[in-house]
C-alpha cells in the first residue's frame, strides 16, 4: 500500500456543535506517522458546517443554511489543519470537488495531474465536496460516496474509513447484543445496501449504509476498504502502521 484515502465524517470531528480538535489532532498524527512511512495520504474531511456554526448561528435544518455554514466552515476547517499539520512540518492543499467532476474525464484528469503533483511535492491534500454549488453530500451521503470515487479515480491502494461505526456487523448492534463484528467482507448483501440511512449527531448525513455503499462501489472495481473507529484510532494503528488486524472491517475483493 502506496497510496491510501483516509476519509473522516462529522460524527468523529464534531463534538456539541463545534470541531473535536483532540479528534482533529489524533488523526493528523496518524496521517503524518504514515506520511513519515513513506505513504502518500489523501484525506477527505468532513465538518466544514460544524466549523461554520461555531462562528454563526445558522439552523442546519435548510439547506441554504447548512451551505453558506459550509462556505463560512470550510477556511476555519482549512485552518485547523493546516496548524496541526505544520507541528509535523507538512503543508496542506485545499481541493474542492463535486460528484460532475468525476462524470467528466478532461475534468477527473485534471483533478487527479493536481493531486498527484501535490502528493510528489509530499503535500496533504484534503478534499471535501463543494457544498455551495453542489449538495449531494449535505443531503445523502457523508462524503463516503466522495471518498470511494477520490480512491479509484486517483489510483489509492486503499480506502480507509474513519468513523462513529467501528465495523461492520452481521446484525444491528444496536438492537442485538449478539451481534458480531465482520472482520473480512467480499461482498456486501442486496439488502444491507438498500437498507434505510440512519446517521448519529447533528451535523452528520450518513450511516453505515452510506460506506457499505462506498465499499461496494470499491469491491466492484477491484479496491478495497476498511471501515474503523475514528474516536479511538488503535485498530486504524494496528492495521495502517502495524500491519495487523485486530479490529474494524476489510473489505477486500475475492481473490482471482
Amino acid at each position: 500500500m502506496n497510496r491510501i484515502v483516509i476519509k473522516v465524517g462529522s460524527a468523529v470531528l464534531t463534538e456539541q456543535n463545534r470541531v473535536a480538535k483532540e479528534r482533529m489532532a489524533a488523526l493528523v498524527d496518524l496521517i503524518s506517522a504514515l506520511k513519515e512511512r513513506g505513504k502518500e495520504v489523501i484525506l477527505v474531511s468532513s465538518g466544514a458546517v460544524a466549523a461554520g456554526y461555531t462562528l454563526c448561528k445558522l439552523d442546519k435544518k435548510f439547506l441554504a443554511n447548512r451551505q453558506a455554514l459550509a462556505a463560512i466552515g470550510q477556511p476555519k476547517l482549512i485552518s485547523m489543519y493546516q496548524k496541526k499539520f505544520e507541528k509535523h512540518g507538512y503543508i496542506v492543499a485545499q481541493v474542492l470537488l463535486t460528484a460532475d467532476d468525476f462524470d467528466s474525464r478532461r475534468r477527473t484528469h485534471h483533478a487527479k495531474c493536481a493531486i498527484k503533483k501535490l502528493l510528489e511535492q509530499g503535500v496533504v491534500p484534503i478534499i471535501n465536496e463543494n457544498d455551495v454549488t453542489a449538495t449531494e453530500e449535505l443531503v445523502f451521503g457523508d462524503n463516503d460516496q466522495l471518498s470511494a470515487h477520490v480512491a479509484y479515480y486517483f489510483d489509492a491502494d486503499l480506502l480507509v474509513i474513519l468513523s462513529d461505526i467501528d465495523s461492520y456487523y452481521d446484525k444491528d448492534p444496536h438492537r442485538y447484543d449478539d451481534a458480531k463484528p465482520l472482520k473480512i467482507v467480499h461482498e456486501i448483501p442486496e439488502e444491507d445496501l438498500k437498507a434505510e440511512c440512519t446517521p448519529n449527531g447533528s451535523f452528520a448525513t450518513g450511516g453505515i449504509v452510506t460506506k457499505l455503499k462506498a465499499a461496494d462501489f470499491l469491491l466492484k472495481r477491484g479496491r478495497a476498504m476498511f471501515l474503523a473507529s475514528g474516536f479511538k484510532l488503535e485498530d486504524a494503528y494496528a492495521f495502517l502502521i502495524d500491519g495487523e488486524h485486530r479490529g474494524g472491517t476489510l473489505f477486500e475483493p475475492p481473490a482471482a
